[in-house]
């Protein structure tokens, strides 16, 4: 008689704060709201990359505090998020967008001179691997690790919302050249799709993700801008308020 196995209790992963790219049933109304009141409060289309990080906190119940890394700036149980911003004249027709994610410094980490005379897949897997390093310093305290994108229109009536897990990349998995412009880019073997884009001079460090089909549109109706001296008098605003002193 053949011996039954032993049945095993099978160890899962934790469950992200949510599926990907599912967002909250409430997402898109907090964030129009609050891109809303940021341009009748600044009254002008301004979005920086720590309001959105800001906004996006908030739109789903996390903790927002800024990092150093960028890459966990937005904290919810298990799940990080780093927060991207981009522009494009029609953020609901954009295919792919680049997003800056460090200034990853080959002289610095790895005390190499920046020589184009080089094979361009050296610095290029130094490139990644400092990436990588990155990653694995934020997974190691987090079991999901998110980047999550605003596309902005110029005039912000019109953004797109996504997420992507954020990973390390196998150098092995890709090949890289200089272009005319004397940067570095990386390329997909499997695809020959350009994925990287490395600048020696400040040493910036490019991913081009696709934009995925299940994005969230929303777009925002221009407010008029609030009245400053009626939101003074509202606040019983006074000279004594402000104190001058001479140095």
């Amino acid at each position: 008689m053949d011996k039954q196995p032993p049945r095993l209790r099978t160890v899962n992963k934790s469950a992200p704060a949510y599926k990907l790219n599912q967002f909250p049933k409430n997402l898109p109304y907090i964030i129009g709201k609050e891109i809303v009141y940021l341009l009748a409060s600044k009254g002008k289309p301004n979005l920086v990359g720590s309001e959105w990080e800001e906004i996006f906190a908030k739109s789903i119940g996390a903790i927002w505090k800024d990092s150093n890394v960028g890459l966990d700036d937005v904290r919810l149980g298990n799940t990080a998020w780093g927060a991207k911003t981009v522009k494009a004249t029609n953020p609901s027709t954009a295919k792919k967008v680049r997003l800056i994610s460090g200034r990853n410094s080959i002289v610095y980490s790895f005390g190499s001179n920046v020589d184009t005379s080089v094979d361009a897949n050296l610095p290029g897997e130094q490139v990644l691997s400092i990436w990588n390093d990155r990653v694995s310093a934020i997974r190691e305290r987090f079991d999901h690790l998110r980047t999550i994108v605003l596309i902005k229109s110029n005039d912000l009536s019109e953004v797109v919302v996504f997420e992507f897990e954020t990973t390390r990349y196998d150098p092995e998995l890709f090949y890289w050249k200089w272009n005319k412009e004397k940067n570095l880019e990386g390329f997909s073997k499997a695809f020959n799709e350009h994925l990287f884009t490395w600048q020696p001079h400040g040493s910036q460090f490019t991913i081009h993700e696709k934009v995925p089909v299940n994005s969230v549109l929303i777009k925002i109706t221009k407010p008029e801008a609030l009245d400053k001296e009626k939101i003074l008098l509202a606040l019983g605003f006074d000279k004594s308020w402000v104190t001058i002193t001479k140095t």
